[in-house]
């Protein structure tokens, strides 16, 4: 079910499968998120819990137990109870239940709260530990963008401009996930990084761990139209946009959380940045968008 939501003459739907903001429209209704189109990529804003990316041939253990879990995990399959509610804003609530227990044996309480603000709108996720035993988790977003936003623009007018100067490789992912003695170039001691599709075409995803920026814009060279995305508190930034398509979109991803690294535990809780939670204890993360 798609929820509306409104804030002066900028609107937005909320989909309660996944608890994912999937439009935000100006006042002039020109859209930003990523309409899903099957043909490049049928996400739009997906929300990564309790992993990010995917686990070494699918499964990791939790205690003495081996589980199976899909590629970044289930919330973004699985359907939200709404909490709260108001014209600008909506809380939506997930909870264990036997699907994810068989997978991730946890009671827990999952919050996403979509907001709308005067420039843009915010994401705001609480994950909260309602059982009696450590909880270890790891959480991301996966926010796609229209990319070009208007006719006539092509997805190579766009740059990525950082909040400071970077001097950072990204790792390269391969099918059993990342080794971090396998980089390549990519910033150095720069701002700013124009878009190409063979980024992705050659490495799928950029993946920027060390970051001093806690903001990046995506911004037309042709309109100055773009978007400022700040993401304090992750200490992992992923670009991506389907290789080989040539699609018209990007997802900025902020991370808390990577896929198989090289050499890591068989313990969830032994993967990178994985968080763990004390019983009654609550983690919260967030990241704001604005429109420029």
């Amino acid at each position: 079910m798609e929820l509306e939501l409104k804030h002066g003459s900028c609107t937005a739907r909320v989909d309660t499968k996944g608890g994912e903001l999937v439009s935000y429209r100006d006042g002039t209704g020109l859209e930003y998120i990523w309409t899903g189109d099957p043909a490049y990529w049928p996400g739009r804003n997906p929300l990564l819990f309790p992993i990010v990316g995917g686990l070494l041939e699918g499964s990791v253990y939790i205690g003495d137990q081996e589980v199976s879990m899909a590629r970044h995990g289930f919330a973004r399959t699985s359907s939200f109870a709404i909490g709260g509610q108001g014209e600008d804003w909506v809380e939506l609530v997930l909870t264990e239940h036997q699907d994810t227990l068989a997978c991730y044996p946890f009671p827990f309480r999952l919050t996403v709260r979509q907001q709308l603000t005067d420039r843009g709108f915010s994401t705001t996720v609480t994950v909260t530990n309602t059982g009696s035993q450590p909880m270890p988790f790891c959480l991301g977003a996966h926010t796609g963008f229209r990319c070009p936003l208007e006719e006539g623009e092509a997805f190579e007018d766009y740059d990525i401009r950082f909040q400071h100067r970077e001097t950072c490789p990204t790792l390269v992912p391969d099918g059993s996930g990342l080794d971090r003695a396998r980089t390549r170039p990519c910033l150095e001691d720069s701002d700013l990084l124009p878009l190409t599709y063979r980024y992705f075409d050659e490495m799928d995803t950029l993946i920027l761990e060390g970051l001093t920026s806690q903001w990046v814009e995506l911004r037309s060279r042709k309109t100055g139209k773009g978007v400022r995305m700040t993401f304090p508190g992750f200490p992992v930034l992923a670009l991506w946009s389907a290789p080989g398509k040539q699609a018209p979109y990007l997802c900025i991803e902020p991370w808390h959380g990577v896929p198989h690294v090289a050499g890591e535990g068989p313990q969830l809780a032994d993967k990178a940045f994985c968080i763990t939670l004390a019983p009654g204890a609550h983690h919260t993360l967030g990241y704001q968008v604005e429109i420029l």
